[in-house]
């Protein structure tokens, strides 16, 4: 027997799986023409986390920490995937069409989602290839659900940001603060144990806290070390998200952004 909607049904999800498509694949071409900051946040970490290793003689905390500080900078490229629709007065236009918020969220959120997984399985290659981190055997499955866990989170973040900074100077200078105060109180500089009395009171409040937690259980291959820094994450990634659906779905005038 036929069901009576099912071709409407199919038709509908082939076309928002469409515009999806067009959306991610206009995204994609931006970073692909401006690819410095992806650069930049490989090459940085990469010669710091020799010199970090070094100086605390822990190639694992080296590694996790930096990838850390770094992700969180790589948020100024999550916000300005849709702070570039803001400035150049484009996002309203988006909203006119048959694209709904969700699906304009979903284009631009799958490009910059692959970044920020290639960048810290780039990140976690060099540290077993170049500074000497030995995961443990079975660590592969911890460490995808680590590096997908903390992607979604930034993602959401950095989407959410993008719906009240006014500029890219603003956008930079928040991503900046936060990327040194995440990682300083989250224990990615320096181990946890090392930190001062308050400091160690106040790490839980840092998302960072939770990513290094989350990565070094990951390194080891602890399972349930790793899923409860995630599940962390995942609801502040999915707080962060709703709030950037309903920001964004509120448009913006000519006049909102100087």
């Amino acid at each position: 027997m036929t069901v009576p909607h099912e071709p409407r049904e199919s038709h509908l999800l082939k076309s928002r799986a469409r515009r999806i498509a067009v959306l991610a694949g206009h995204n994609v071409l931006l970073r692909r023409r401006d690819p410095a900051h992806f650069v930049s946040y490989l090459v940085m970490p990469m010669v710091l986390m020799l010199i970090f290793k070094g100086m605390l003689g822990e190639p694992t905390q080296a590694v996790t920490g930096l990838l850390v500080m770094f992700s969180v900078l790589s948020m100024a490229d999550v916000a300005t995937a849709t702070l570039t629709e803001r400035t150049w007065h484009t996002w309203n236009r988006l909203r006119a069409t048959r694209a709904t918020v969700l699906e304009m969220m979903i284009g631009k959120a799958l490009p910059v989602f692959a970044v920020l997984v290639v960048q810290q399985a780039v990140l976690l290659g060099y540290g077993v290839l170049a500074v000497g981190m030995r995961p443990a055997a079975g660590s592969i499955g911890p460490l995808v659900l680590a590096v997908t866990a903390w992607s979604f989170a930034l993602l959401c973040v950095g989407t959410a940001i993008a719906g009240v900074v006014r500029s890219q100077g603003e956008l930079s200078t928040l991503c900046n603060i936060a990327a040194l105060s995440v990682s300083a109180l989250g224990g990615a500089l320096v181990p946890y144990a090392l930190m001062p009395g308050w400091a160690q009171a106040v790490a839980p409040v840092s998302p960072g806290y939770w990513a290094t937690t989350m990565l070094q259980a990951a390194v080891r291959g602890d399972l349930a070390g790793t899923a409860g820094p995630a599940a962390v994450l995942a609801g502040l990634g999915l707080a962060a998200g709703a709030f950037a659906c309903w920001r964004l779905s509120k448009g913006w005038s000519r006049a909102a952004i100087a």
